[in-house]
């Protein structure tokens, strides 16, 4: 069953008609002086997955915060459905929903009725409402629960329940704030299959994450952002291109890493460049062809035992860690 475009309010408005999103030169500054987001400018188009990647007090929530009205900017603007959300927060809330990354639901309702109510308070009828909030609740497998407490759910079940109040009011935009933080594997995995199917009726989303993998596997673009600031912006695979590898080789050794990290770097042709990470050293490389037996034949040579060794294509973090010098924190 097609759930969108069915009741949405009024059609976006201004500017391109492929923009759902734009913030301008928003930033947000906590007193003292602490700056969450710095001059953010990027574009969201309609129809796309869009991810906003970076550890844990990146900005990644702030910035979706901004976006719908929760957080008030301290300088820029952000347009979500031709609507400036600080001018007009009332009216950019018709075209927001919203899955936080805490549990929201209410309590004292059922699952049945958080839906119900919430497509009422979004001025559908009855019926409409009564008729969308069974066939979601059908959409995300949860029937048996329809009129149990919503506390009788599970993590996952929960989640994909907000989501699917989310949508109820057919938003142009949904934002997941680390959605799947918390969630098993197969939570996990359930909430992608479901982001993918409303995604492929047209839902635009925005998605945050600390999650490499997850920004991979959804996103048709990412913006990568630390400390307030937006690094780089494109699809996961032009980004990993970015990198300039395609292959990086992770080693550990009893011996001294920064010695081993210099005969690598001059003897092995086609190391790119050697990192210390944690207890091991990673290289990448530009033409992998060859260059495992290399770099044990050259560490031999010079004395040192590798105690492991292991190859691998660049991923996201790669990304990050090419861009900012160190690991994607927690």
């Amino acid at each position: 069953m097609k759930l969108l475009n069915q009741h949405r309010a009024e059609p976006i408005p201004a500017g391109s008609t492929d923009e759902v999103i734009r913030a301008i030169g928003l930033s947000k500054t906590y007193p003292p002086d602490v700056h969450a987001v710095e001059d953010l400018n990027l574009t969201v188009h309609r129809g796309e997955i869009f991810g906003l990647l970076g550890p844990n007090g990146a900005g990644k929530s702030t910035t979706a915060g901004m976006l719908t009205t929760r957080v008030i900017p301290t300088a820029g603007r952000a347009v979500v459905a031709g609507i400036d959300v600080v001018a007009q927060p009332a009216r950019a809330k018709r075209f927001i929903g919203v899955v936080p990354q805490s549990n929201t639901l209410d309590r004292s309702l059922t699952v049945f009725e958080n839906l119900y109510f919430h497509g009422l308070f979004f001025g559908m009828s009855a019926q409409q409402s009564k008729t969308e909030a069974a066939a979601l609740i059908d959409r995300i497998k949860i029937n048996r629960f329809a009129n149990a407490s919503v506390m009788a759910l599970s993590g996952g079940m929960a989640q994909r329940l907000m989501l699917a109040r989310a949508v109820m009011h057919r938003p142009a935009v949904l934002f997941l704030d680390e959605p799947t933080s918390g969630l098993d594997p197969q939570s996990r995995l359930a909430l992608y299959e479901l982001v993918r199917e409303l995604n492929a009726e047209g839902q635009t989303v925005l998605l945050t994450t600390h999650y490499m993998e997850e920004a991979d596997e959804l996103c048709d673009r990412v913006a990568i952002i630390d400390h307030g600031r937006l690094l780089a912006l494109d699809s996961p695979a032009a980004l990993k291109q970015h990198v300039g590898a395609d292959t990086l080789v992770s080693i550990t050794t009893d011996g001294d890493l920064d010695s081993l990290a210099a005969v690598l770097q001059t003897n092995v042709k086609g190391v790119q460049s050697v990192r210390r990470m944690g207890d091991g050293l990673q290289i990448t490389i530009v033409e992998a062809r060859g260059i495992i037996p290399a770099i044990v034949t050259a560490a031999d040579d010079a004395g040192f035992n590798l105690t492991d060794l292991t190859a691998s294509k660049p991923t996201l973090e790669t990304v990050f860690i090419h861009l900012t010098g160190k690991e994607l924190r927690d």
